[in-house]
């Protein structure tokens, strides 16, 4: 797989990463289990490392603790967020975190929608400083809230910043993006499929010629490769619970991704 480096450390960073909203939380049943440690194990064989989650998500955090054994532990990319009000509130969620991924450090915490960022950007400072989380950052889902990221990003120094980016979705490309590779910050884009509708409509039609000539087998592949052709992404990380469309998803990184000039045109190289 394709690697980028983070900003602040060089350290290089595989392309196609996983997000655990909705498809990792599950009831701990051995057949869910069963099928998401075959979801890890298809990232981790594609040369993926990155797992993103959040006290949100109600068991992925817990399930990829239980689905992800020791050794796979210290090849992954472990994320997590921070999601809560107050200081001693989001020290206990992140020792939570913790315990239910089972490491005693994690790669990247992130302060999820923005919630309370500047408390707990203190916190997470510290803990950066102690080594108990490598990476720090913070997150929106949703173009609306784009000033208030913007300004944070402004005012603050962040590892990462994870934002919400796709082929119908690019209002993160105006600014949010170019910010980024301003500040010196590496970039998450969840909801790279612009939350399934647009996959959905794609599924069926038959892939054009030049998909091919990007390296795209799918349509999957096709819209990520268009996630990467930004110059400013570090990883995308569409959800999933499913072993095939992990593996699917993870293929649109062993090729490097077009320039960005390439999508110039999109509708009309969709639509041919």
């Amino acid at each position: 797989m394709q690697t980028r480096a983070i900003p602040a450390t060089g350290e290089p960073l595989p392309v196609i990463g996983c997000g655990t909203y909705v498809g990792f939380d599950v009831a701990g049943d051995a057949a869910s289990l069963a099928r998401l440690a075959a979801v890890v194990a298809a990232l981790r064989d594609a040369g993926g490392s990155v797992l993103d989650s959040s006290p949100m998500y109600g068991r992925a955090e817990a399930v990829i603790g239980e689905v992800v054994d020791a050794a796979a532990r210290r090849q992954c990319f472990l994320a997590t967020k921070v999601w809560t009000q107050g200081r001693d509130a989001g020290i206990r969620q992140m020792e939570a975190s913790l315990r239910l991924m089972r490491t005693p450090t994690l790669d990247l915490i992130q302060v999820h929608n923005l919630v309370d960022w500047r408390t707990h950007l203190a916190t997470l400072r510290d803990w950066k400083a102690a080594g108990r989380v490598r990476y720090i950052g913070v997150t929106h889902y949703t173009s609306s809230a784009y000033r208030e990221l913007e300004a944070a990003m402004r005012a603050a120094t962040f590892d990462f910043v994870q934002v919400n980016y796709a082929l119908d979705d690019r209002d993160a490309a105006a600014r949010i993006l170019p910010l980024a590779a301003e500040r010196g910050m590496a970039v998450l884009v969840n909801r790279p499929f612009g939350g399934g509708g647009l996959l959905r409509r794609l599924r069926d039609r038959p892939l054009p010629g030049w998909a091919g000539e990007i390296g795209a087998a799918t349509w999957s592949q096709v819209l990520l490769k268009f996630v990467l052709s930004h110059p400013a992404v570090t990883c995308a990380i569409p959800g999933t619970g499913d072993p095939a469309h992990m593996a699917d998803n993870a293929a649109a990184g062993g090729r490097a991704a077009p320039p960005e000039s390439f999508w110039r045109d999109a509708a009309h190289r969709i639509d041919h």
